[in-house]
């Protein structure tokens, strides 16, 4: 689980950016008003989102509440109606003082912290200090509070860092100090116009973030990892890279990309210098900024490697040349794999986002590796396996989903205006019609919601997994498209919430997720993970079901000529599993109760501050795909038996 989060939190960490986007207050005002207007419950801004937004702005500020005190942030904190009603009129204006003078208090803040710091006696550091202290922090009332909270952060940091290697303790600590000041150094900068850029994009992300928890203003180079988050590529060399405080090592060479193929660069090269700049002490995101760029340009590395034995090692200095070029994160794709069974095979195929780019999509990919295996091998049964997939892009969610169904609707979306249209599977023949069964965890989202939820409305698909899935029930528009990747605006990018969706039964998983058919729980299931535990998020609701495909969204004028075509060969509601369930839950149930490595399992992730080593121990034969498999087998030889009874 840690190291998935750590994973996470380095993806989301290294968005920050040194530079503030190119913004002035009458830029910001826009920008506001452009998401106002497309937001599918919010049009103008109100007193209460002012509250909301200036809640937000302090959050931005001191996310671990670490820097203020809540006497000094009374003001905010609970505004007066006065307040609030300034602040929106200076907006009107283009006025961003309440904002401004938040963030003063934050640079004093800054200077209180670091005196603070310098003042910590490491001998006089509390002991045994648990993570589960700073779960859910409230503000500390008063200075002598704060000092203590320090001082057990302090602690506990140094007590991690005694579970590391003796060598690299001193780094661990050096590199938390040297994440502070960076940021500290942001926020204080002596550039008037760079603090007015700062205090802007803050406060365009508090505005956003209080209208829903999926709106969002992104920074250019937010807007940037984000796009190679959604597609899994991007132009650079090909390297995945560490920051080891005299350099940036690396760590792994990504296959296929301009690294391997030049042969040139090694793991455990550390980079110190990118087109002769050096890059030592510099953060990592702006060291990857200047070694990314256009295609096929040259970008210089000056790098030191290690030679000779243990015992006589040396240090090289090279300058090696590598052409830039796309890089597909491929692995972060899709997974295939099969498990003999019978006189055949179990396929497991790991989907973990919907994408699409020129070369390839995740549609395309899936339908092709699903294919091969028929080609192969003796299909019986098709584990499609959603866990960690926390969406992308719809259109890649319904052509996925008509690899497993004919003809019929798979997704409608009703958007700001109430106009509810519906995205339909158009090819009438599935990849696959046999068994099928979705695996689902509390990070599946979205468009990974939208196919479990389908397959298992339309009777085509059993989902098993955790209890239910992550509840993302709303779709987004990014400002920036596909097509215009690497074309970032310098004022920064948003996505903001256009409308809910509703799978065909008219049921959005808004809030509550996709319902497992058969739970088996997870690492995730017992954490606060999904929307429900969000800020805002939109309320659920329904709309009328679809498996009867009137038409109705099309214009009158073509509905009787697509009508003609499209209704034959249209996706039935199914009840082929139902006849099996009861089975098959209490064959999982007995099987589960049985394996003791899977009950130390689940009694270690219920305690509060479970063990990661053990969870490691225990998970890592993935207990929770290994049920599943046992599943499969079960539902292909229940239908082998009495195959009349499924629907």
């Amino acid at each position: 689980m840690h190291k998935i989060l750590l994973v996470l939190f380095f993806l989301f960490s290294v968005c920050e950016a040194k530079a503030p986007p190119q913004l002035n207050p009458h830029d910001a005002c826009i920008k506001i008003e452009e998401i106002l207007k497309a937001h599918v419950s919010y049009q103008k801004l109100t007193p209460e989102l002012i509250d909301r937004a200036l809640q937000n702005y302090i959050e931005e500020l001191d996310p671990t509440k670490t820097y203020f005190v809540e006497t000094e942030l009374a003001p905010w904190l609970k505004p007066s109606p006065e307040l609030l009603a300034g602040t929106l009129q200076r907006y009107k204006d283009e006025d961003f003082t309440t904002f401004e003078e938040l963030h003063e208090v934050m640079v004093a803040a800054i200077a209180r912290r670091n005196l603070l710091e310098k003042d910590m006696d490491p001998a006089l550091l509390p002991k045994n200090v648990q993570t589960s202290e700073f779960k859910d922090l409230a503000w500390s009332k008063n200075q002598e509070e704060l000092k203590v909270r320090l001082e057990r952060i302090r602690a506990l940091q140094l007590d991690t860092a005694e579970k590391l290697k003796s060598e690299t303790r001193p780094q661990f600590l050096k590199r938390l100090t040297k994440r502070r000041i960076n940021r500290e150094e942001e926020l204080i900068t002596n550039s008037p116009k760079e603090r007015k850029q700062l205090i802007l994009a803050y406060v365009l992300k508090a505005i956003s973030s209080s209208l829903d928890s999926q709106t969002v203003y992104f920074t250019p180079a937010e807007a940037n990892q984000f796009m190679i988050q959604v597609q899994q590529r991007l132009f650079g060399i090909g390297a995945q890279l560490h920051d080891d405080l005299s350099g940036f090592k690396i760590l792994r060479i990504i296959e296929g990309g301009p690294a391997m193929i030049s042969e040139k660069l090694k793991v455990g090269d550390r980079i110190i210098a990118v087109d002769d700049e050096p890059v030592v002490g510099m953060d990592i995101v702006e060291a990857v900024e200047l070694i990314r760029g256009q295609q096929g340009t040259i970008v210089k590395l000056t790098i030191l490697r290690e030679t000779g034995s243990d015992e006589n090692k040396q240090e090289e200095k090279l300058e090696i040349e590598i052409v830039r070029a796309e890089v597909v994160l491929k692995e972060t794709r899709l997974e295939k794999s099969y498990e003999p069974y019978g006189n055949g095979v179990i396929g497991h195929f790991h989907l973990f986002s919907f994408y699409q780019d020129p070369n390839s999509s995740s549609a395309g990919d899936l339908k092709e590796a699903i294919l091969e295996m028929k080609k192969k091998q003796n299909l019986k049964g098709i584990v499609l396996d959603l866990r960690n997939n926390a969406g992308g892009l719809l259109p890649q969610a319904v052509s996925v989903t008509g690899l497993f169904i004919s003809k019929g609707v798979v997704v409608s979306v009703k958007d700001n205006t109430g106009v509810v249209q519906h995205l339909r599977n158009i090819e009438g023949q599935p990849v696959w019609t046999g068994p099928l069964i979705v695996l689902t965890n509390r990070t599946s989202a979205s468009a990974a919601e939208i196919v479990a939820q389908t397959l298992q409305d339309y009777g085509r698909a059993l989902v098993v997994g955790d209890p239910h899935t992550y509840g993302k029930g709303t779709f987004q528009t990014f400002t920036l498209e596909s097509a215009n990747y690497g074309k970032v605006n310098p004022k920064g990018e948003f996505k903001v919430t256009r409308g809910r969706y509703y799978t065909v039964s008219g049921k959005s998983p808004q809030l509550t997720g996709v319902k497992a058919d058969i739970a088996i729980p997870g690492i995730f299931s017992a954490l606060d993970i999904g929307e429900e535990f969000s800020k805002f998020p939109l309320e659920n609701d329904e709309i009328s079901a679809t498996f009867e495909d009137d038409l109705s969204d099309i214009p009158a004028i073509h509905r009787n000529q697509i009508m003609r075509v499209y209704k034959v060969n249209m996706q039935t509601r199914l009840d082929t599993y139902q006849p099996y369930l009861s089975t098959l839950r209490s064959n999982c149930t007995e099987r589960l109760e049985l394996n003791q490595s899977y009950q130390t399992f689940l009694k270690e992730i219920a305690k509060q501050d479970f063990s990661s080593d053990v969870v490691d121990y225990y998970n890592q034969n993935d207990l929770q795909l290994d049920e599943t498999m046992n599943i499969m087998k079960d539902l292909i030889l229940l239908m082998e038996i009495s195959p009349a009874k499924s629907g």
